[in-house]
């Protein structure tokens, strides 16, 4: 899956010389927490949070609040150095990239202009979606040898079953004889399957049904 598939194009953006106080304007009213900066030829030069806003924002309960901060503008408090990403990259390296980095959102830029943005809730959402969490299903997670032909393996004997696999991951093992197969199934009741698996040798990692995994 690419980013230009998941990213809201719907972006509202702010020049540099614009106020803190429109920021914060724009933030409420649009229920957002960033807003890329651009200049007038409507390219990326900086970005700024809702917490950057908030920290620039005379506090109400200051007797003496020095309003002139909000007619600041926003080009004193936005972050300039922006780390972006492309339409066609994909949605696991950008993953990476919040992982990494610790950010909240992704501008996406195409020839210098925004055409999107990504948040950390929408990575969160198309993760969810990537494993079909939100279907009704069944996980289970096997060990097998970190040999090729593994993977076919099992779903070869998932398949007899005639059950619809709807995602399938594949994660480390701690010992590298072995990885872990992470798959998510359309039934509620995967006992078949799960006798199936460990009939042919397969150790079972999750359920850990008592008197059939061990």
């Amino acid at each position: 899956m690419i980013i230009e598939e998941i990213m809201n194009r719907n972006v509202h953006t702010m020049y540099a010389d614009q106020t803190i106080a429109d920021a914060l304007t724009l933030l409420n009213r649009q229920k957002i927490r960033h807003i890329p900066i651009v200049n007038k030829e409507e390219e990326l030069v900086g970005i700024i949070s809702d917490r950057d806003v908030r920290d620039a924002s005379p506090s109400t309960l200051d007797l003496d609040p020095d309003k002139a901060l909000l007619d600041s503008p926003v080009s004193s408090i936005m972050e300039p150095d922006v780390i972006t990403a492309h339409p066609l990259d994909f949605v696991e390296e950008i993953s990476a990239v919040f992982y990494e980095q610790r950010i909240g959102c992704v501008p996406i830029v195409e020839k210098g202009r925004v055409v999107g943005i990504v948040t950390e809730s929408d990575m969160l959402h198309t993760l969810i979606l990537l494993t079909g969490a939100h279907q009704p299903s069944s996980h289970i997670e096997i060990q097998v040898e970190n040999v090729s032909g593994k993977l076919a393996e099992i779903t070869s004997i998932i398949s007899k079953r005639k059950v619809n696999i709807i995602s399938v991951l594949v994660y480390p093992n701690n010992d590298d004889k072995y990885k872990n197969l992470v798959f998510r199934v359309q039934t509620m009741n995967p006992m078949g399957i799960i006798q199936d698996i460990t009939d042919h040798g397969h150790k079972v990692l999750w359920p850990n049904m008592p008197g059939v995994t061990e």
